[in-house]
């Protein structure tokens, strides 16, 4: 099992939700965390209240000469990078007739385009020292299509294969590659989503162990909870019409297409926020 203390792990979205939780519990753990976050006040405040080696800086993932520049004082602070864990993401709801362009441009750039963006810079530092770990947040919309979230589920599909490219290009190169794909969080992303039958939803706890426990024991496929890996399995052997069967059944295909407005009027205008 690998050791934790001492790595220098930059974790972007990190001021709040899973990515502040995750940096909680590599904190706890000894490691030295950089948080980057688009809220430079709430960054410094989870800093400060995590103590230890943390430090907050300033991101905006779609600006990626900025990104570049911030893992650049990362390692000027704290030393050469040992994980990248690539957390920031957002999602806004609508059919996708519905969806304007600049929700659909915003999730494509902070889910896709900055993820690209930090894991190649990610790969050009850690290769050339033969060790590090790229941890990619993606979602169980990564691996199946639901109504009302077209576009978020387009860009968590193609983190899920970036991320799965990647492992293959660095295959004996000493730097490892975690995908972790959730079920629902209750972070504010999630407000206003209904429960399932089948997948209650998690805490941000759940998702900071598993990708603790995968820098720990490096793994790629990471589900959370787990028991949605075999879910995963056993849909993808059966016909595609009893397969979404199963998910109207559960209700899983209700999620995004009844969530709660007024719930999520203040998430939704805060990252549609220039």
């Amino acid at each position: 099992m690998a050791t934790l203390h001492g790595k220098v792990i930059v974790i972007t979205g990190g001021a709040q939700g899973i990515g502040a939780t995750t940096a909680r519990a590599l904190v706890g753990r000894g490691a030295k965390v950089a948080i980057g976050d688009l809220d430079p006040v709430l960054a410094d405040k989870t800093a400060g209240e995590l103590g230890g080696d943390t430090i907050a800086l300033p991101l905006d993932v779609t600006d990626h000469r900025g990104f570049t520049e911030f893992l650049d004082e990362v390692e000027r602070r704290l030393g050469p990078i040992d994980v990248l864990i690539n957390n920031a993401g957002v999602m806004l709801l609508s059919p996708l007739a519905d969806e304007d362009d600049a929700a659909t441009a915003k999730q494509i750039d902070v889910n896709l385009s900055a993820v690209i963006h930090g894991t190649r810079e990610a790969v050009r530092r850690m290769r050339p020292r033969g060790r590090g770990h790229i941890v990619n947040v993606a979602s169980m919309a990564g691996k199946a299509g639901f109504p009302g979230a077209a576009t978020y589920c387009a860009t968590k599909h193609a983190v899920v294969g970036l991320s799965e490219a990647v492992r293959q290009e660095l295959r004996g190169s000493g730097v490892d590659v975690s995908c972790v794909m959730p079920a629902v969080v209750r972070t504010h992303l999630a407000d206003g989503l209904p429960e399932t039958k089948l997948f209650p939803s998690l805490r941000p706890e759940d998702v900071a162990k598993a990708i603790v426990e995968a820098l720990e024991k490096p793994r790629f496929d990471v589900f959370v909870p787990k028991s949605l890996d075999v879910t995963g399995r056993v849909s993808r052997l059966l016909p595609r019409a009893v397969a979404e069967w199963f998910m109207r059944a559960i209700g899983a295909d209700k999620v995004f297409t009844q969530a709660h407005a007024g719930a999520r009027a203040e998430y939704e205008a805060r990252v549609r926020r220039p």
